[in-house]
């Protein structure tokens, strides 16, 4: 896989034999998800709350008025309002929002550990986010103008008390001249009104200034975003990524030797062959019972995942042909007598079994002893009557440094590798004919006699 493209076929064998490690691991995420929730992100609630702002408005101005919402000056003036403990304008302006909308509508939002706070926000920031924005609109930061207009007011006030007063003081018979004058009063009493308020309505800041609040805000039904089940499927959607990552880079950089010349090339020694060993079921292993053991089986890490699906394999017969002809291989290499050290790395279960099963096709000629040998600090016991050294391991489980230290310890004791044999795993037919059956065991029967009639 070092040199291949990521597959769909790759990550389909993840998740196939990594199901769950993989269900784990996402269990685990979402747990460091929950945990994100409770203590780093709670919770929070947003409500928002409209603000009708009349008249003629360009979009320049929308976003000053929006800038004014989010401002501290009005943030200071909530905070005073609502008096929370420990919550000044500073804190108070990280947690508040606002946008305009169509129609020319500002929208405040305002958000909290829970919803009557967030709604109780959103409502003060309304309010205080119109009674400052009108204050400025209105010119009321300006005392001068105010006092202008106030006096203005005065003075008409004064105008039309006068006016009233002449009225009064004028000839209350019915001649002409009399009702003339007070009917020319009477008009400009309402003339100097008339002019008042087209004065008032002309100013375009009043009409700029009479913003409304359009209700409360209604209270929050639901968490803002991130909301804790979004945290949660976030965290296992994590981790569920992080492992499949994890296999596909661990299986990029891994060293392990897959193929027989390049295990042959590791060792020094030419290629006898490849054999094929049944893959047991789950629970059969010799070691399962430790509880490290039964942990890798129940998360599925007891088996390789990135080594190719087993192809079906034929019956028992055809099986031992694969062994008998490994050994058909030694006997033509190798000078009488026959003897040699199988030696297997340590830990390498399907190197085991075929070994096992060489040793007995073998039946004595050559003569094999089986011997584990340890990878980590690998010592094989000296050579006595033995020709060589037979190497069995299988594929994709060993380095080129682990061999050759297989090898150098090989040299070490006096041996020579004569031979490398390759075991893998295959696929059994689920049910094998009587017949083959028979025929195998009576094969087998013989060839123990013949074995144990040559040792007599």
């Amino acid at each position: 896989m070092n040199d291949d493209t990521i597959r769909l076929v790759t990550i389909g064998r993840i998740l196939r034999r990594r199901w769950r490690l993989l269900a784990v691991l996402a269990v685990v995420g979402a747990l460091f998800g929950y945990g994100t929730s409770v203590l780093l992100l709670p919770p929070k609630y947003t409500a928002e709350a409209s603000v009708l702002l009349p008249g003629q408005w360009e979009e320049r101005e929308l976003l000053t008025q929006v800038d004014i919402a989010t401002s501290s000056a009005v943030a200071d003036r909530a905070a005073a309002a609502l008096d929370w403990k420990g919550v000044d304008g500073t804190e108070l302006q990280k947690d508040v929002s606002a946008k305009a909308d169509d129609g020319n509508i500002i929208k405040v939002s305002g958000t909290a550990d829970t919803p009557e706070r967030a709604q109780r926000l959103a409502d003060q920031l309304a309010q205080q986010f119109v009674t400052f924005a009108t204050r400025i609109a209105g010119g009321s930061t300006d005392p001068a103008a105010d006092t202008a207009t106030e006096a203005l007011r005065k003075q008409v006030a004064e105008t039309n008390r006068r006016i009233t007063d002449l009225a009064t003081a004028a000839d209350p018979g019915q001649t002409v001249e009399s009702v003339q004058a007070r009917t020319e009063l009477e008009g400009l009493r309402t003339a100097l009104q008339d002019a008042l308020k087209k004065l008032e309505d002309a100013d375009p800041t009043s009409a700029k200034a009479n913003m409304v609040v359009m209700g409360p805000a209604p209270r929050p039904t639901g968490a803002a975003a991130p909301t804790r089940t979004q945290l949660i499927g976030a965290g296992a959607l994590l981790f569920f990524l992080l492992a499949i990552v994890g296999h596909l880079a661990a299986a990029r950089v891994s060293r392990r030797l897959r193929t027989e010349p390049e295990i042959a090339a590791a060792l020094g020694s030419p290629f006898l062959g490849a054999v094929d060993v049944p893959g047991e079921r789950r629970g059969q292993h010799p070691e399962s019972s430790g509880s490290r053991a039964r942990l890798r089986r129940l998360l599925g890490t007891d088996t390789r995942w990135d080594t190719p699906t087993p192809h079906r394999s034929g019956d028992e017969a055809e099986r031992r042909i694969r062994y008998r002809r490994v050994c058909a291989r030694l006997k033509d290499q190798l000078p009488s007598p026959r003897r040699l050290l199988v030696v297997v790395p340590e830990g390498d279960e399907v190197a085991r079994r075929a070994a096992g099963q060489l040793v007995t096709e073998a039946g004595g000629d050559p003569l094999l002893r089986l011997v584990e040998v340890s990878v980590d600090r690998p010592i094989v016991p000296d050579r006595v009557t033995e020709s060589g050294v037979l190497a069995v391991l299988s594929a994709g489980s060993w380095t080129a440094g682990e061999l050759a230290g297989i090898a150098g310890a090989c040299a070490d004791g006096g041996h020579e590798v004569v031979g490398v044999v390759v075991a893998g795993t295959v696929r059994t037919r689920p049910k094998e004919t009587a017949e083959r059956l028979t025929d195998d065991a009576t094969l087998t029967f013989a060839v123990q006699g013949h074995a144990t009639g040559d040792s007599a």
